[in-house]
């Protein structure tokens, strides 16, 4: 396979137009791929900081066989690929100069990348320690009973009330984020339509999020609890509220990422009805070289 059939480009509309189809032909394969690539073309290239995102689709004979994107400094993230496809776009990317902070995709991929990045630049890979699986609902089976309460939506009019709510999950799962009102819009939080589950007295005591329908396919992203709350069946009742609303909205599919260190959550989703699409792998590359532009 040659490094060449890999086609690289600034433009998300040009490299969506080269592989959309492929893209939503696996919806839950290329979650990551579709996710991204609607979010740049939405808010456009400069809400991304002073370096441009990019793309790239493998193409042989007119026919599309896989992706990446890269946002600096996010890292970069591929649609499964084989191991030559992997070789072929580690040795395309280290002639053209690119380093890349990390690697995240598919566990076998990832790991393939990292392997062939490593031949290629010397850069050494680290696995993070973070476990995570894709998960993809099945037939929906709500929490019999559900806990007191009831899921209501959130608006513009709680957008307070959704930022402090991301700015705690951000806290608990690590990530150094700041979410204020002059943050918020260039955050991951951004575009997902938030349910809180409250207590009968409309105390709330757990959200959940989902991401626009992209592709077919709605990914709930996030599910949280405050650790003082947790054992009631708040996450169950407010999860399946999500989920529930996405099928609503069409979604032929619709996934969620669990962290595999979490055993009760994983519990949860599997007993909502989520069957195991496949497991996430992200590794991090030190000693890479000098960052250079998209070719």
């Amino acid at each position: 396979m040659r490094p060449g059939d890999w086609h690289l480009t600034e433009h998300v509309e040009g490299f969506l137009a080269r592989a959309g189809d492929f893209l939503r032909s696996r919806p839950g394969a290329h979650i990551m791929q579709l996710t991204w690539a609607e979010r740049v073309r939405t808010r456009g290239t400069g809400a991304f900081g002073t370096e441009a995102p990019f793309f790239g689709a493998l193409e042989r004979a007119g026919e599309v066989h896989a992706t990446f994107y890269r946002l600096p400094p996010r890292g970069f993230g591929l649609s499964p690929l084989t191991p030559e496809q992997a070789d072929s776009l580690a040795a395309h990317l280290a002639a053209l100069g690119h380093s890349l902070p990390s690697v995240s995709a598919d566990h076998s991929t990832a790991t393939a990348f990292a392997e062939a990045w490593q031949r290629h630049t010397g850069a050494t890979p680290k696995l993070r320690d973070t476990r995570l699986r894709l998960y993809r609902l099945d037939t929906l089976t709500p929490p019999e009973p559900m806990p007191a309460g009831r899921g209501r939506v959130l608006g513009e009019q709680d957008l307070e009330q959704v930022m402090f709510w991301c700015g705690e999950f951000a806290r608990a799962v690590g990530e150094d984020v700041s979410i204020d009102a002059g943050t918020w819009a260039d955050t991951r939080f951004a575009d997902k339509r938030y349910t809180l589950w409250e207590a009968p007295d409309g105390t709330p005591v757990s959200i959940a999020g989902m991401n626009p329908l992209i592709g077919g396919q709605i990914q709930v992203d996030i599910v949280y609890t405050p650790a003082r709350l947790r054992g009631r069946g708040y996450a169950g009742a407010v999860a399946a509220e999500v989920s529930r609303a996405a099928l609503a909205e069409g979604a032929r599919d619709v996934v969620l990422f669990a962290d595999l260190s979490n055993p009760t959550s994983t519990a949860l989703y599997q007993r909502l009805g989520y069957r195991t699409l496949t497991d996430w792998a992200v590794y991090d590359f030190s000693c890479t070289a000098p960052e250079m532009t998209a070719a």
